[in-house]
């Protein structure tokens, strides 16, 4: 999983959708912490998704767990209509953060375009992963860059992350 250098007009690094296209991974207590995000029908309160994320990574840089660029993962998971969880891989527990170790098998595809493509990108994977003869557990997604950094870079890649059996 590695990324293209960092440009200095952007935030975010160039993402390379070779290394996660029609890839498996398997984890083994991989670490993350998690936090949820309110919404209403998908969508995030103004706001709500920046200050999490800054409140995660303030706790991470802190306790001194961030994780080399070409490691850092953000994946979004959405139990309901209301309520996203994002999950942001660290290197060590932190203490006052939700710590959680995910373990299994997962299936990545990657796409580009517009957030709001997300309903049409599940069928996709769901369709990808069934030719595969796997059985899908749970979807994830990997937005790979901020919205600034993917006008800039002209391209939206969003990575289908699903933990098959």
């Amino acid at each position: 999983m590695t990324y293209v250098e960092k440009d200095s007009d952007v935030c975010c690094p160039k993402f390379n959708p070779e290394l996660w296209d029609e890839k498996t991974h398997n984890w083994k207590n991989k670490l993350f912490i998690k936090d949820t995000v309110p919404q209403i029908f998908h969508r995030p309160f103004p706001n709500s998704i920046k200050k999490t994320i800054s409140k995660m990574w303030s706790l991470v840089v802190d306790a001194k767990a961030n994780p080399e660029i070409k490691d850092f993962l953000l994946l979004a998971y959405d139990p309901s209509p209301w309520k996203s969880e994002l999950y942001m891989t660290v290197t060590k527990e932190i203490p006052g953060a939700e710590n959680i170790k995910m373990s299994g098998t997962y299936i990545s595809k990657v796409f580009d375009g517009p957030y709001n493509a997300v309903p049409k990108w599940i069928i996709e994977m769901e369709d990808f992963v069934k030719s595969k003869n796997k059985k899908i557990k749970k979807h994830y997604f990997y937005f790979t860059t901020c919205p600034k950094c993917a006008k800039k870079y002209n391209h939206n890649y969003v990575v289908a992350l699903t933990q098959v059996e």
